[in-house]
């Protein structure tokens, strides 16, 4: 297609003897806002992983093909380098080092050497948009920050180095309501024809604040459903049940 941003094909991937995805496919348009949901354990994280080039995870079978280019068999910094940028659901801290210095690192690794009084400039814009007071910038890296405010320094991380693929993982777990419409304002105010951003969710709330173009549903390790916002409604009503229920018909056929 060529509107695709990302195409994955048949991939199956897990860790260690365990297979987790089990030939997933899906199209990730160019400029668009794609949310994949699924219940806990089914692949979401996983998927996200791979996608990066987590090293824990092995990949059996498959490809994933962003912006025309094979990116299986190169590093996650190479990935991250050519525009893919993730927020994690869980961030490592990261003891004497500050936002500061791993934000300044993190754009010269991409743009080359970075003047200061520009850095500083574009850090605080950045931070004041997210509502981020500026001495946060001098605390160490995730050291004693509350859930709400690792996932501020994933936007914030997010909004320097503006990717061209943003995979949001689980962004929305553990925020109250304040922090969540900081965090889709910092999303919505990024949306351009020019960036795509894969959400990746079990939650339907923050889908009342950042409009998707796409939902996946993403069961047992394969994108079982695929449609508009109707289907995270259709989840907050009914749940997953009903899906877990089409999937198992769907094996039961093929093995008849």
């Amino acid at each position: 297609m060529a509107d695709s941003l990302m195409r994955i094909e048949n991939l199956k991937a897990g860790i260690e003897d365990k297979e987790i995805l089990k030939g997933l496919n899906i199209d990730i348009p160019k400029g668009k806002v794609v949310v994949v949901m699924g219940p806990n354990g089914s692949g979401k994280s996983t998927l996200s992983n791979v996608i990066m080039g987590h090293p824990k995870y092995n990949v059996s079978e498959g490809s994933i093909i962003f912006d025309g280019k094979e990116i299986l068999e190169i590093p996650p910094e190479e990935r991250s380098a050519l525009g893919i940028f993730m927020s994690f659901q869980y961030p490592t801290s990261v003891p004497g080092v500050t936002v500061s210095a791993l934000l300044k690192a993190a754009l010269e690794n991409h743009r080359g050497k970075v003047d200061f009084a520009e850095f500083r400039q574009e850090l605080n814009n950045a931070m004041n948009k997210l509502s981020i007071p500026h001495n946060f910038s001098h605390r160490y890296v995730n050291v004693g920050f509350s859930g709400g405010e690792k996932k501020r320094l994933e936007m914030l991380q997010m909004m320097l180095l503006k990717p061209t693929l943003a995979i949001l993982d689980e962004t929305d777990s553990g925020l109250d309501i304040d922090a969540l419409k900081i965090v889709s304002e910092a999303v919505n105010s990024m949306r351009s024809p020019d960036r795509t951003f894969v959400i990746i969710t079990h939650y339907s709330r923050i889908l009342s604040l950042i409009k998707p173009d796409e939902i996946h549903i993403l069961v047992k390790g394969k994108i079982v459903k695929e449609g508009g916002p109707e289907l995270a409604d259709k989840l907050e009503e009914q749940g997953y049940g009903w899906l877990d229920e089409e999937t198992d018909n769907d094996e039961n056929t093929v093995k008849q």
